[in-house]
């Protein structure tokens, strides 16, 4: 298994998140960029076109362009097709806006964090992160692509669970 490490993050919009690491060195547009009702990045010229955010740990160096997509995201938020958590390298207005109204009107958020960019480089799509709410982050880079990843599992409703 591979090594822990550990990077603090400012948390803009604080939350717990753990999940899978989708991590790009462009910036994101939510709006023309991603697909609200999928999750999916849509944006053909990003790296991580035809990748689904959805309840993965998105990595970018900060959103770009229309203040639309505060409205992308909080979209995504509604439909439950957002990513788990969002970590820039520099604070994106945009982007903090559409996960501060999914917190305002629905009660739910991705946790927004800001983290340096010597952190923000050690984090690798497949890699495993955890986020607590202090914006702490611990990274469990990935080992094998074929290892399956631990999943955090709450007890549900459900009957046999």
């Amino acid at each position: 298994m591979g090594s822990l490490t550990q990077f603090q993050g400012d948390p803009i919009l604080a939350g717990e998140a753990d999940g899978e690491v989708l991590a790009a060195d462009m910036p994101l547009s939510f709006w023309g960029g991603f697909d609200s009702e999928t999750g999916q990045i849509i944006d053909q010229r990003h790296p991580l076109a035809g990748q689904i955010a959805s309840g993965r740990i998105l990595v970018i160096p900060s959103g770009r362009g229309s203040c639309s997509g505060s409205g992308v995201l909080l979209e995504a938020i509604r439909n439950g097709t957002a990513p788990a958590a969002i970590i820039t390298a520099r604070l994106d207005p945009i982007i903090c806006l559409g996960a501060i109204l999914g917190d305002e009107l629905y009660g739910i958020h991705p946790p927004i964090i800001v983290a340096d960019q010597s952190a923000t480089d050690h984090l690798s799509t497949g890699d495993w992160l955890t986020i607590a709410a202090d914006g702490h982050l611990t990274l469990v880079p990935r080992p094998d692509p074929i290892a399956p990843l631990p999943l955090r599992w709450e007890r549900g409703g459900g009957e046999g669970f």
